[in-house]
């Protein structure tokens, strides 16, 4: 969020399409702010470490823009390059040291299954992206704490939760309402099915209340938690139905297809 992407919010109105574009950094600022303040009241700065095994153009801007914001925001931040070979041992050693706080590893890697053990050996309480097997499962599960006493939150994957914020500080989510339940009353659908993005979104929607269609190549899932939200966590069904069926009774429509070519259909949007 911190990089200058933009949400654009698009209504179709005789004819034609206008647009709202909200700039990703206007909406990271409040957060931000959160940040600087809750860092005076810290007694040092917090530090994380980027591990860098891979001569990926984009990994390295991508580290670069973290150690940028990171300064610009008062954490500390150090890029440790190491052979992808070493990347598991040298992961594991930061696991072990007290100076460090937070590590975040730029993938890809292996480009395998390998990655995905990766992301396991960072240890959950210096996963800040949200990518260790206890997140993941308390994302699915709708579990929001880490502790019984609800003082530790559950980091959630940081793009789905980009999303989020973004449909918060549009107004899609209904204040008003008892927290975890906003967006009661919502219907959404979202053009991805992904496991990184378009899958966990639809969950992280569907466990804060709003019936998601899940659109994919294949065919559109439902996710729900039930008529009322009665259900704790979200449920997924298979359906029978198409995108005109579906996009017309949309509130919001999320887009996320990794393709130049595609191009959603703005003529069936809602009025």
């Amino acid at each position: 969020m911190a990089t200058a992407t933009a949400a654009a919010l698009a209504v179709a109105k005789a004819g034609t399409t206008q647009c709202k574009v909200v700039l990703a950094a206007t909406v990271a600022k409040t957060l931000f702010d959160e940040v600087q303040t809750t860092l005076k009241t810290l007694q040092r700065k917090p530090k994380l470490v980027g591990f860098l095994a891979n001569d990926d153009p984009a990994s390295r801007t991508y580290a670069e823009w973290t150690e940028k914001t990171c300064e610009q925001y008062g954490l500390e931040f150090e890029l440790r390059e190491v052979d992808k070979d070493e990347l598991e041992q040298a992961v594991i050693a930061a696991n072990e040291e007290n100076a460090v706080d937070g590590g975040i590893i730029y993938f890809p890697v292996f480009g395998t299954k390998q990655d995905q053990y990766l992301q396991q050996i960072l240890d959950v309480s210096k996963d800040v992206e949200g990518l260790s097997h206890k997140y993941i499962f308390n994302m699915y599960q709708n579990i929001r704490f880490l502790d019984e006493a609800k003082t530790q939150k559950s980091i959630l994957p940081c793009t789905p939760l980009a999303v989020i914020k973004i449909l918060e500080y549009i107004g899609a989510y209904n204040k008003i309402i008892p927290y975890g339940n906003r967006l009661f009353g919502r219907t959404i659908a979202v053009i991805n099915r992904s496991e990184v993005v378009g899958r966990p979104l639809a969950a992280l929607l569907a466990n804060d209340g709003a019936s998601v269609y899940s659109v994919d190549i294949n065919n559109i899932q439902h996710f729900t938690r039930g008529e009322g939200v009665k259900m704790h966590r979200h449920h997924a069904v298979d359906t029978d139905l198409k995108v005109e069926d579906v996009i017309p009774k949309c509130d919001v429509v999320i887009t996320g297809v990794p393709s130049k070519g595609y191009k959603f259909p703005v003529e069936l949007l809602k009025e």
